[in-house]
Order: C-alpha cells, then structure tokens, then sequence
C-alpha cells in the first residue's frame, strides 16, 4: 500500500505499514485521497533530523474530524517499528497525551532510536531518497521555517485497501485557495503560481523570435509550422522488431503511409524507435490509445504522438529543388530595344537606358586616347 507524494521538489513514493498501524495509515491514505494536504508546505525542517508537514489550517485534523468526528485519534505506538532515515511517523498534538491528527514527519538520518516507542511510524520512504537530501539541505531562519517554501504538491494514492468512510467525497485536484496562495512565500523548485499575462507574452514573444530565427537560416519551413497529427512516434523497441513487423502489427487501425525503424547509418543497428505515418488522423488517435506499453518482440513499447516536423521541412526542400528546376525566363527592362538585345538575360534589373549612355560615353573615351602616331599611320593609307 503506497502513496505517491509530488513535491516541489520532486517525488517521494511511500510504503505504508497497514497490517501493524491500520487507523493511522487508513486516516493518511484519506486525507491524501480528499486532496487535504495539497498546496502545505514542510513547516519545519532540522538538518540532519526531521522534515514535519501536513498542517493546511492551524489545527490538523484526521479525517475523523475533517468528516464531522473527533478530531484527534489515539496514536498506534508499535515498540517494534523503529526510526530511521526516510522513516515516516505521525507527530503527536498538543491536545492530548499520545493522539494524532494530519501531522507527520519524515526522518532525515539514521540514528534516531530516541525516538522509538513515542511516535507513530507508520510509512517508509521507498523512492525517492534524493529528493529528501534536497529538503535536508533546505536553508532555514531560527525556526526551522524554510526560507524558500517546499510545497506538496499532489498526493497520488497507488493503492488503497480500505473503503470509504461515510461522507467522503474526493475532489479532482483542486487548485489552492486565495488565502492558501497568500500564506506561500517564495517556492523552491518549480513556481507554483500560474504565470501572468505578462510572463505568457514574454515567453511567447521568445519562441516566436526562435523559431522566426530557424526560418530564416532554412532550418524550418515557416515559423508557425506544427508537427503533423497522422504521425506516431513510437521508442522502447525491440533492436529485432522491423519496419514490415511495425507495419503489419499497427495497419489494423487504417492505412500506414509509411512506417520506418530509425537505424544508425553506419552499422545500420535500430536506435529503438520509429515513425508510423497514418492516411487518416484518426487512426494514429486510436492507435496512440490502444498501443501504448503493448508487448512486441519482449519490449513493452511507448508510443505518443510525434513532435518532428522533420518530414514537413523536408518535403518543403524538395519543393523548393522542384521549383528552382522550372523556374521561367524572366526581363524586367526599360526599353524593348535592350530587351530585344538581352532577350537571354535572367533575373536582371537595370537602367539600359543609362546604361547605353554610359557605354556611348566610354566608346568616345577610348577613341579619344588613342595615340596621334596611330591615327596618322590610319589616314596614310
């Protein structure tokens, strides 16, 4: 039994001890699932000791309380489950002796058996152990308050053995609130906060430039190219599945244009992947659908819908080679005499008629520089 916890700054994924503390696992795994610790922050961070969380509203309440009961429950101490790094424990409140409520805390480091026998452990950190070295690292004030706000995100339950209490109700991810934004400072990793209107057109601006910048050095046909949607990608490959094996496997779902198992040009091995041209738009959809982690040749592949606009930019080329090759004569002169003349001339545009005067001029020039001797050796005879 296991949730899967997005931070800010990464993924944690916890396994859950459900036979040895079941109230408590079964009070986390409801509050992951109504969505109860989305958008709070790790509010207390030690070094080398705990990371604390789990406190939306002040109070803390289970998912007893939150449902209308009591809002504290009696804690599950089980003397054999021990502290250790990446050890999750519910912290205890101070409304009672021993009782529990949302809050909780993963430990850091590993000796830490002073803590046995007086909090509730009820999980262990099973992936995601990089990322507790990025929160261990988290600079703090004199509080143990984050400087930069580490947030949970989204809570994912990957498996839930207990039914629902009665009155539960599990939203679709809800954004946070007003006053939840208002009490985040400055977030560590990815900004939480939708980006304005100002942030969208400065980014918008920039991919516009960039890719105005590929037109014009020839790498893209024209700036506001998409990829096509007929075209699948599809990776993970098999090195043995062949094109005609793609072909054959993905031509149940319409007609393929063209399918081709991308290879090395120099040894001609498959990279393990391809592209699988469709006819039709809709049957690459049902194909995205209906094939992705399917067994081929013992490799589960992965198929989604190709970003390239590789094949646009080449036909565009070929275009463009295709055109040069039956381009027109074209004569854009001033006067039909010197088009009469230059009738052969391509792609040429000028004055002729000062350009006959130039050449009138520059024929007077020379015969004026030619010397006497050579016009008196002209007149004798």
């Amino acid at each position: 039994m296991s949730v899967l916890v997005e931070t800010s700054v990464g993924d944690l994924v916890i396994d859950l001890y459900t036979e040895e503390t079941p109230r408590t696992c079964m009070n986390f795994l409801k509050l992951c699932k109504i969505k109860y610790y989305n958008y709070t922050a790790f509010h207390r961070i030690e070094r080398g000791f705990i990371a604390q969380a789990g406190d939306p509203s002040g109070g803390g309440q289970s998912i007893y309380g939150v449902l209308g009961g009591e809002p504290y429950f009696p804690a599950e101490i089980r003397p054999k489950l021990k502290h250790k790094r990446g050890t999750v424990s519910m912290a205890v409140t101070g409304e009672g002796p021993g009782v529990s409520g949302s809050q909780f805390f993963i430990t850091l480091s590993d000796d830490l058996d002073y803590l046995d026998g007086r909090y509730t452990v009820f999980g262990q950190v099973a992936e995601g152990l990089d990322v507790l070295e990025v929160i261990n690292s988290a600079l703090c004030d004199d509080k143990y308050r984050p400087l930069r706000d580490i947030l949970i995100r989204h809570t994912i339950i990957l498996d839930d053995p207990y039914p629902d209490p009665p009155g539960l109700e599990a939203p679709q991810s809800p954004l946070p609130s007003e006053e939840r934004l208002a009490e985040i400072g400055m977030e560590a990793g990815t900004d939480l906060k939708q980006e304005s209107e100002s942030e969208s057109a400065r980014r918008e601006r920039e991919a516009r430039a960039q890719a105005l910048t590929l037109e014009m050095i020839g790498d893209l046909p024209f700036a506001d190219v998409k990829p096509p949607e007929n075209i699948l990608f599809v990776c993970k490959l098999n090195p043995v599945t062949r094109d005609d094996d793609l072909e054959t496997i993905f031509t149940r779902f319409g007609k393929i244009l063209s399918c081709q198992v991308i290879r090395d040009s120099v040894s001609g091995d498959s990279l393990g992947y391809a592209f699988i041209e469709f006819d039709q738009k809709e049957a690459c959809e049902e194909a995205y659908f209906k094939m992705d982690n399917v067994l081929i040749d013992d490799r589960r592949i992965h198929v989604d819908f190709s970003q390239s606009v590789s094949k646009l930019h080449g036909k565009w080329l070929q275009g463009r080679v295709q055109q040069g090759k039956v381009l027109k004569m074209k004569s854009r002169y001033r006067d039909e005499e010197a088009s009469a003349r230059d009738e052969k001339s391509f792609d040429m545009v000028f004055d002729t008629s000062q350009h006959s005067k130039h050449r009138r001029r520059d024929n007077r020039s020379d015969r004026r520089s030619q010397s006497p001797s050579h016009r008196r050796g002209t007149s004798k005879r």
